[in-house]
């Protein structure tokens, strides 16, 4: 996706059904993105420019497939993109938008727009790899910017950027935070998908798994964790619904 006869590759960017949170990462970038800017033409950021073209060549696209409308627009984003890149975690897994999915649409519908519900464009909450071909999946709630970067630039080399396929314990390990279990906190760390420098552990908080599972889970060792501080696997599973619900993530942690 190099520049080729002084053509830049043109980049656009997309929201879905979120609160936008990775488009502004994006913006947050601040000085990095002139660097980027000097490499590639942004012809679509409805956050950040006036220009609306459908000529692009890698489309970002953030939040989660959750009405017949996202749907529709991510297969014209995917008809036009060489490179689909899903950003965050409602793109990459649903993120919290699947929470709706574990009641009646109807009831949820209702709940949400009351007397005016019928009117509503609403379905099941999806990623946007149920919908279309996903290229690449830079997860995160928010991603982080600087992974992003990186992706950015990995692609315009024409490369696959290697996203962390480890659990965000080993960078807990490497900051020396101590383990939210000592703490008396139910942290999905052992089995959750690294990259974000463990920030939430390393101010206190708990790993939610917003990154999603890492792709080959420990699940011995995650078991010994829970045992060692009185909980259990089926606990565990239910703080994985919070940005992972899409999934059966039993399967996937119990090895079945």
């Amino acid at each position: 996706m190099s520049q080729t006869n002084g053509t830049k590759p043109k980049i656009a960017v997309f929201s879905l059904t979120s609160c936008e949170g990775c488009s502004l990462q994006i913006l947050n970038c601040e000085d990095e993105i002139l660097d980027i800017l000097s490499h590639v033409d942004i012809v679509n950021f409805r956050e950040a420019a006036d220009v609306r073209r459908h000529d692009y060549d890698i489309a970002f696209v953030d939040g989660a497939v959750s009405t017949q409308s996202d749907a529709n627009e991510l297969k014209e984003i995917r008809s036009h993109a060489k490179v689909l890149v899903a950003i965050g975690a409602c793109a990459c897994t649903g993120g919290l938008n699947v929470l709706k999915n574990f009641k009646p649409l109807d009831e949820v519908r209702e709940k949400v727009y009351g007397r005016d519900s019928t009117w509503m464009d609403t379905i099941e909450a999806q990623p946007l790899d149920a919908v279309v071909e996903v290229d690449i999946k830079l997860p995160g709630c928010p991603m982080c910017k600087e992974e992003f970067m990186e992706v950015v630039r990995q692609v315009l080399m024409g490369k696959k950027p290697q996203i962390p396929d480890v659990p965000v314990c080993s960078q807990c390990k490497l900051r020396e935070t101590v383990c939210m279990y000592h703490k008396g906190e139910v942290c999905l760390g052992p089995i959750a998908r690294a990259g974000c420098n463990a920030i939430c552990p390393a101010y206190g908080g708990r790993c939610v798994a917003c990154r999603g599972l890492v792709s080959d889970p420990n699940s011995g060792a995650a078991k010994d964790v829970l045992a060692e501080h009185g909980m259990t696997v089926e606990g565990l599973l239910e703080e994985f619904r919070l940005y992972n619900g899409y999934y059966d993530v039993g399967k996937s942690v119990d090895g079945q």
